[in-house]
């Protein structure tokens, strides 16, 4: 079983995650993790913070000469904005005197709910946690596995689909033409018109101190048949996948397949016919996404995300300030106008994470060359079926 720990603030020294249950054995190239986190921060509408940070990963434990050993893997991301900071988030000593504290919680975000449950007066303390920072260890973790499945032929891509009321319409026909038009596009957009309004959108709410948000969609290519299970309702995989992908920030929806449509159409509209091309058998259209009773049927995983605007606005909503109960503006922290293409490329790694811990489940070993043969004696299994 994959699992991790992650730490740190979003302007503290660093972020460190903790992997455990990694195979041994595992080719891994730095520059692949690297480039999942210069993706998570390009984006059109981010804010000023991505011009500070230049994300890079340190491993300090559980990799040897580009191999990993099967013992717990250790990745650090610097915050160079700490620097800047060192003092306001010290961990030892007293408070500086000109500390500016923050009691005026934003709608929408952890602020209030975290103050309360943690009994703190600065919302400093609940915010740096709660911010959209830590995702880029959820990044790193998810490049990692990422890089186990594409050793067996397993695919993952994601692009931006719906961005506040402007829906893409376009698709190219392959899935290696749908990544590279998504990571050409300021806004992750396969279709370049939809792009175009989306960004005018951002524009817009820049302007007016607001903000946007939208729905992204990851697709996974190559997994088996037999992921996942419906024998227990916390392995079943359709449940995992949305349960990591609501773990993002700002995510406040998650639809497989058809999703919600599914629910507006008669049966025989929603259930895909299942034919037999010679050599395995496949769905005619796929509206189930690739999971039927929370396993894997073979066809591409499909999964979508709605993520909200951001909670800070620079045209803040009135909030209560904690300390004096009076009616004031909600606090402004340092910010985007829209990260929805960050968080397709969160949620690309995410949904690697879990489909890479699905994967171990199946195919269990200590090494790759054990998770190998296992994964070939099944291969040959199945195609007897």
């Amino acid at each position: 079983m994959l699992r991790y720990l992650s730490a740190g603030e979003s302007h503290g020294p660093a972020l460190t995650v903790v992997i455990d249950g990694f195979p041994s054995n595992v080719t891994i190239r730095k520059e692949k993790i690297d480039e999942q986190l210069r993706r998570r921060q390009q984006g059109y509408g981010r804010g000023y913070r991505q011009q500070i940070e230049s994300d890079e990963v340190q491993v300090t434990s559980g990799i040897r000469f580009g191999k990993t050993l099967g013992t717990p893997i250790t990745l650090v991301v610097q915050n160079r904005d700490f620097k800047n900071w060192s003092e306001k988030m010290a961990p030892f000593g007293d408070k500086p005197e000109n500390l500016r504290e923050i009691y005026r919680p934003r709608p929408g975000h952890a602020d209030l709910a975290g103050a309360i449950k943690y009994d703190h007066e600065d919302i400093r303390n609940v915010l740096e946690r709660a911010s959209a920072r830590n995702t880029a260890t959820l990044v790193a973790a998810g490049a990692l596995a990422r890089q186990l499945l594409e050793h067996f032929g397993i695919q993952v891509a994601a692009h931006v689909v719906e961005l506040c009321d402007v829906k893409a319409a376009q698709f190219p026909d392959t899935l290696e033409e749908l990544e590279a038009r998504a990571n050409a596009s300021p806004v992750r957009c396969a279709d370049e018109a939809a792009a175009e309004q989306m960004m005018a959108r951002i524009d817009e709410a820049k302007a007016a101190g607001d903000t946007v948000g939208g729905i992204f969609e990851v697709i996974v290519r190559g997994c088996p048949i037999g992921l996942g299970s419906y024998a227990q309702p916390d392995r079943k995989l359709d449940g995992r996948l949305a349960a990591a992908l609501m773990s993002i920030q700002a995510i406040k929806g998650v639809e497989i397949g058809l999703g919600f449509e599914a629910a507006r159409r008669m049966g025989s509209k929603v259930h895909d016919p299942i034919l037999y091309s010679g050599t395995r058998y496949v769905r005619s259209h796929n509206g189930a996404g690739g999971l039927e009773g929370g396993v894997t049927n073979g066809e591409d995983i499909v999964i979508r995300a709605a993520m909200k605007p951001i909670s800070t606005l620079y045209n803040p909503l009135p909030s209560v300030n904690m300390k004096t109960k009076e009616v004031e503006p909600a606090a402004i922290e340092r910010s985007d106008i829209c990260a929805l293409p960050a968080a397709s490329v969160v949620g690309e790694n995410v949904v690697a994470w879990v489909i890479a811990d699905a994967f171990l489940e199946k195919f269990a070993g200590d090494s790759l060359e054990q998770i190998e043969d296992a994964f070939q004696a099944y291969q040959a299994r199945v195609s007897q079926r």
